[in-house]
């Protein structure tokens, strides 16, 4: 929850001319809150692409100040981050809900940014496995091999967002090899071959590099490191 909506178009425009002319081996997408995403589809050029940070688990209706996945698609969004550790955590969303908001989305054609991870306790005991399987199968596992093709994961570790504390390269990779792991038993290693997983916590330019260098980390979902082009611009440039 940052920047006006003139602020937010203002931060867009200035990253798309950042990304002019300069040879991208990654896809840039920038999720913004709800009311930036018009102005921003409407002002963005043709690199960087858009998307909302959640989307509503019911197609229409009297559910005042929800967003469906519909019009988040009729912004001209090509994508929605759902299950963030922030909406799990200090709204509820469960499992259930966010396997319907995974449905509408690809029903709209939206590419889900689909968050897992574990907290610190979780961590610590040891069930950062368990926790994660657990999500996935959960949300994920009635898709067919088709529509699970189309989504994008995220891995949060819970404990390492806004802490300033980061997930060693190993650590990254472990967790991510044993994600990749999980789904080539359901879907089968081509299928998950051409997944993506971004690895979400606290990345910054500092660590990017060393993360991004892991055979099973795919990029990066960026925080508080996104809200300037200049810290920002040297994460993407570490792809």
């Amino acid at each position: 929850m940052n920047k006006t909506l003139q602020e937010g178009t203002s931060l867009a425009k200035d990253l798309q001319a950042a990304l002019n002319g300069k040879t991208l081996k990654c896809d840039v997408v920038i999720c913004p809150p709800f009311i930036h995403l018009t102005s921003i589809n409407e002002n963005k050029g043709n690199i960087v692409k858009v998307g909302a940070q959640n989307c509503a688990d019911k197609v229409s209706g009297a559910y005042t100040g929800e967003v469906s996945a519909a019009m988040v698609a009729s912004t001209g969004a090509e994508y929605v981050i759902l299950g963030h550790s922030e909406r799990r955590a200090y709204y509820g969303e469960t499992n259930a809900i966010l396997k319907e908001k995974v449905k509408l989305a690809l029903e709209n054609k939206l590419t889900p940014i689909f968050c897992i991870g574990e907290v610190l306790d979780e961590r610590e005991s040891g069930k950062q496995n368990e926790v994660v399987k657990s999500q996935i199968e959960e949300a994920l596992f009635d898709l067919s091999p088709e529509d699970f093709g189309k989504i994008v994961l995220a891995y949060e570790p819970v404990w390492a967002i806004g802490t300033g504390k980061t997930a060693t390269s190993a650590q990254a990779q472990e967790m991510h090899a044993f994600i990749r792991q999980t789904l080539v038993g359901k879907y089968g290693k081509e299928v998950v071959d051409n997944t993506s997983i971004l690895y979400g916590g606290s990345c910054n330019a500092g660590n990017a590099k060393e993360l991004f260098s892991n055979p099973d980390v795919d990029g990066g979902l960026i925080g508080g490191a996104s809200l300037t082009v200049d810290a920002f611009l040297p994460i993407i440039e570490a792809f």
